[in-house]
């Protein structure tokens, strides 16, 4: 059983960015149809990094670490607001101001989409209270380089996060 609801809508986009349709989450995944993804970096005023690990409920790479907060942007909604509210929903915070970064396509045997990648400093405290979040810690980038060797992550984020930052 997943956290994510397969039925929920989801704008299927062709390489530009263009709505072709609405489908359910199911059908995204299970196709592997290209949709818009946010991801959000959390920096500590220091310089590091947040990582978190995923639910194991997960639809896509349940358990793995993860260097950004985020997920599917809902139809009609902006990417600014779905950044916002995967912020709120998955690390508690609200009212940060998001900087966006960049936008990057992803594709690879599980996965296709356009994300949006911002970047917020906040320190905490965060509240992981959807459920979707298990464990979270602060590292260095020289720390983190170290984790992928021994950690499982969500390579969609290492690939369009990591070179914006």
């Amino acid at each position: 059983m997943s956290d994510e609801p397969a039925d929920e809508p989801v704008e299927e986009i062709d390489a530009d960015g263009r709505v072709l349709r609405v489908v359910a989450r199911g059908e995204v995944r299970a196709g592997r149809l290209r949709h818009r993804a946010v991801f959000i970096a959390v920096l500590a005023h220091d310089g590091r990094i947040l990582i978190h690990q995923r639910s194991p409920l997960k639809d896509l790479w349940p358990s793995r670490w993860d260097v950004a907060a985020g997920g599917v942007v809902g139809v009609g909604e902006r990417d600014d607001a779905a950044a916002a509210r995967e912020l709120g929903e998955e690390l508690g915070v609200g009212g940060t101001a998001l900087e966006r970064i960049g936008r990057a396509g992803y594709e690879d045997d599980e996965v296709a989409l356009i994300g949006t990648v911002y970047r917020i400093v906040h320190d905490g405290p965060f509240r992981f209270a959807d459920g979707e979040v298990v464990a979270a810690r602060w590292v260095t980038f020289e720390e983190l380089d170290g984790l992928r060797r021994s950690e499982r992550f969500c390579p969609d984020s290492l690939a369009v996060v990591l070179p914006l930052l």
